[in-house]
Formats: C-alpha cells, sequence, structure tokens
C-alpha cells in the first residue's frame, strides 16, 4: 500500500490473495488494510494538504501530466496485470491506459477554472466568492475497471488542491500498486494513500471517518445506499455516487435491422462480460423491428469467441470473482423461471479450458416484460434482455419502468422524435443514434437510483471544494 510516500504492509501484517477469474489461480496478493491503517494515512494526506493546496494549479497540473506520462511508461505492464486480474479481455483493456491518462491529462488543465464570482448586491461592499478544497478526500473504486477508474478517482480532487485516500476493489486489486509506486515517485508523501483491502474495514473506516467530508464512490446500489448510511453517522458529508444501470435501447421504426442488431452486441459491452454500468442491457425495439432485430442479436451472439483474455482474438472473458458469477447465475434462472424466452446462452461454456474459472456463455432472453427480475434488477452480466413496444408512449414508460437512471440510447431518423423521448427519458446521459462513449467534458453520471452528482467535467472539479462568500466594507 501507499501511505505517505512509502510502500508499505497492512499494521495488522495480514495479507489477501487474488485470483484470476479465468482458471482461479492466485497471481498475487495485497496487504489487508485495518482502520488503524486507515487513519495513519489520513494524517498523511491531512499534514500534506495545506502546501499540495499552495501549489498554483500550474504547478499541480505538471505533476499529473507527469503521473499521467508513468502509466503511459508502464503500460504493457499494467495492461498485463489488469487482464488477468479482472478477467476483461486485452483488447478492449488497452483503452483503459490510455483512458486512464487522458483523464489526468483532461483535468490538470481545468485548474485555471475553479473561479469564484464578484456580486454586485450592495453599494457599501465588495461581494466576492472563491472555492477552497474540502481538504482530505477519500474515493473508492469498483473491479470492472480498476486501473481507469483509480487514475480518475485522484485527478480532479488533486487539481482541486486536495489529498486523496483511495481503496482499489479487493476482487481486483493488483494494478493499484503499479499506480502507487507512480504516485511514491512523483507525488509529494502524504498526497495520494492507496489502501486496499476488504470494503469493512477499509471503505467503512474511509467512509465513517470525520474529518473526510468529500466522497466519491462507484459501484453497486446497495454499497451506495450503505455509505450513505455509514457517513451520516459521523459527520455531515458531500458524498457523489455512480451507481448502476438498467439502460434501455430503443429502436424505432425507421432503423436498420442490421444497423440496431450490430450496436445492441457492442453496446452490452460483452468484452467486458456485460460489467459496465452504462452497457445497454434493456433492448427496447418496436414491434416491426422486433423478429428482424432479434434474430441478427442472436446470430451475433453465438459468433463472439470465448477463450484466454490474453488472446488479442478472445471477444469476451470470465465473470469478475465467483461471488459475482453466483449471482449473475442466479438472475439468469430467475428469467428462465419467469418464462422469459432464452435465446442462446445462460451456462457455462463446453470444454476443458472453460472447466475452471467463472465463465458463463453471452445471454439472449427474449419476450421479457417489466415485472421479470432481469427486466428490473441489474445484472452486470454479460445478459441482454428483449423487449417489445408499439407506441412512442410505451416505449418511453418501459425506458423508464425501473429504479435506475444512468444512460440510454435513442435510434431514430426522425429529430422531433428524438428530441421528445431524450427529453422524457429519466437518464444522466443520453446517446442518439450512438451508445456507449464517453466525451470529457460532458458531465457523466445517472438520475433516480443511479447516482447523485456529476464526473468527467467541470462539474466534478467544482464538486471538490466549497464555495465561501467574502464580503469587503468599502464605504
Amino acid at each position: 500500500m501507499l501511505i505517505n510516500g512509502e510502500l508499505v504492509e497492512s499494521e495488522s501484517g495480514n495479507w489477501l490473495s487474488s485470483l484470476n477469474p479465468a482458471n482461479e489461480e492466485i497471481i498475487g496478493r495485497i496487504p489487508a488494510a485495518s482502520a488503524a491503517d486507515v487513519q495513519r494515512a489520513y494524517l498523511a494526506a491531512e499534514a500534506a494538504q495545506p502546501a499540495w493546496a499552495a501549489m498554483t494549479p500550474l504547478a499541480r497540473g505538471g505533476l499529473l501530466r507527469k503521473v499521467a506520462q508513468a502509466m503511459r511508461e508502464r503500460g504493457e505492464e499494467i495492461l498485463h496485470l489488469e487482464v488477468i486480474d479482472t478477467g476483461n479481455t486485452i483488447s478492449k483493456m488497452r483503452g483503459d491506459i490510455e483512458s486512464a491518462a487522458k483523464a489526468m491529462e483532461f483535468f490538470s488543465g481545468l485548474g485555471s477554472e475553479i473561479k469564484g464570482e464578484s456580486v454586485p448586491v450592495s453599494a457599501d461592499n465588495l461581494h466576492v466568492s472563491i472555492r477552497d478544497p474540502y481538504g482530505v478526500v477519500g474515493r473508492i473504486v469498483p473491479f470492472n475497471h480498476p486501473i481507469k477508474f483509480a487514475s480518475n478517482a485522484i485527478a480532479a480532487p488533486l487539481m482541486a488542491g486536495n489529498t486523496v485516500l483511495v481503496k482499489p476493489p479487493e476482487q481486483s486489486p493488483l494494478s493499484a500498486g503499479i499506480l502507487a509506486e507512480i504516485c511514491r515517485d512523483i507525488l509529494p508523501p502524504g498526497v495520494v494513500n492507496i489502501l486496499t483491502g476488504n470494503g469493512m474495514p477499509v471503505g467503512d473506516a474511509i467512509v465513517r471517518h470525520p474529518g473526510i467530508k468529500r466522497i466519491a464512490f462507484t459501484g453497486s446500489v446497495a454499497t451506495g445506499m450503505a455509505i450513505q448510511r455509514a457517513a451520516a453517522e459521523t459527520s455531515v458529508k458531500h458524498i457523489s455516487l455512480e451507481l448502476g444501470g438498467k439502460n434501455p435501447l430503443i429502436a424505432f421504426p425507421d432503423m436498420d435491422p442490421d444497423k440496431i442488431a450490430e450496436v445492441a452486441v457492442s453496446a452490452m459491452n460483452f468484452a467486458w462480460q456485460g460489467q459496465s454500468c452504462g452497457s445497454t442491457s434493456r433492448l427496447l425495439l418496436h414491434e416491426s423491428l422486433y423478429d428482424a432485430v432479434l434474430k441478427r442479436v442472436v446470430e451475433r451472439v453465438a459468433a463472439l469467441r470465448l477463450g484466454d483474455p490474453l488472446d488479442p482474438q478472445s471477444q469476451m472473458g470470465p465473470l469478475n470473482s465467483k461471488p459475482h458469477y453466483d449471482r449473475v447465475c442466479g438472475l439468469v434462472q430467475s428469467g428462465i423461471t419467469e418464462k422469459a424466452r432464452l435465446m442462446i446462452g445462460g451456462a457455462r461454456p463446453a470444454g476443458t479450458q472453460f472447466e475452471k474459472g467463472y465463465w458463463l456463455l453471452p445471454t439472449v432472453f427474449a419476450d421479457v416484460h417489466r415485472h421479470m427480475r432481469i427486466a428490473q434488477e441489474e445484472i452486470f452480466g454479460p445478459v441482454l434482455s428483449v423487449f417489445k413496444w408499439r407506441d412512442e408512449q410505451e416505449a418511453i414508460d418501459l425506458a423508464n419502468s425501473t429504479d435506475y437512471g444512468l444512460t440510454a440510447s435513442i435510434w431514430t431518423n426522425d429529430i422531433k422524435t428524438a428530441l421528445r423521448v431524450a427529453k422524457a427519458v429519466r437518464s444522466g446521459y443520453v446517446w442518439v443514434n450512438g451508445a456507449s462513449g464517453h466525451f470529457y467534458g460532458t458531465s457523466f453520471g445517472g438520475m433516480k437510483n443511479s447516482g447523485l452528482g456529476r464526473e468527467e467535467g467541470i462539474d466534478e472539479l467544482l464538486s471538490y471544494t466549497e464555495l465561501k462568500s467574502i464580503h469587503f466594507r468599502i464605504s
């Protein structure tokens, strides 16, 4: 772990093993941090914060760009470790390394945008506002894109003048060790502290620490709600949550079935085993397209190549961990029990290479109805549910029929239809004739139970500051 600029073991001396989800072999181990380690890291971060905040934005940005460059230089090392630790395919995971570096560079140039205002509200005073960093910030990172999210986790808080405690995912923690080495070599001691271990006690201790007033978490709705409860028991905190999605892709009758089938499979993110919060896991087809698109989707899914995630030819790997695999399989079984039509998948692939590991065939259910569990719960696995609708209002009602509201994808060539539906869907990030892409500078985040706050833009940077108003008597 990285605490106060040094790579250290846990105070308890305990360790956790990390498994390759493709074959269940132990590939590494991490320190199992304790609440005492969190306190140690907090004191280091607290001590380092005033000097870090006193640096000019240009100086802080320069150090972040050095971190980005070091990540690129060690990219192949990070990539190999990330693939065997997560099960994500190497061809897709390669993009995560570059995305992590670009996020650093994006925020490194925004320091001068942390602006206040002058407000002309009286004749006898000069009224101004400034933005102060919170101090010490806590970030908790999920398992699906570990290095990308860990890098994103530190970029905006650091540029705003905060110091950071980062908790990587216990399921796929190994790449965080390389990030720890990079931060040790480039950043002042205590500015970034990386604590590995289980959510209990590490994440819980970060969330409950009375000195950490700003916390951000990416992960499940249940954990996000638990974080809100735990934080509220110790002090008033600013919490942002980027949580799950049950995202609709809505296809209107003027679209080409081949194109819709193509995007439906790609936007399901089978290369991540469906383990991406933005995956369009609900395919909402107009009845005139239903049969043609469904047929083509099944054909495309059947052609996906499962295999060793390190093989560039593999198009899908294993699920991330045994508990997650069991949960996804349970939801697949619920779809069968509730009489959705299983078109393909739903089982472990055949062959000796798939006897160990957390493998599940890419799965498509047709004739799904909104009351089914697979229609309502985020599966976070390679499972696509297909729905049929007749008129625009029914499509909107279907799209809004879950507790989630992260992304939505609308496909039509009618601009009026696109505008009406984009306004009507309760999702925080909407594509029209597109899917999956993120565009830094446009803030990403969800409505309803999909979260609070926004990331990937100026809103994220400002969220790591507190607004202070100052009044100068001048008459």
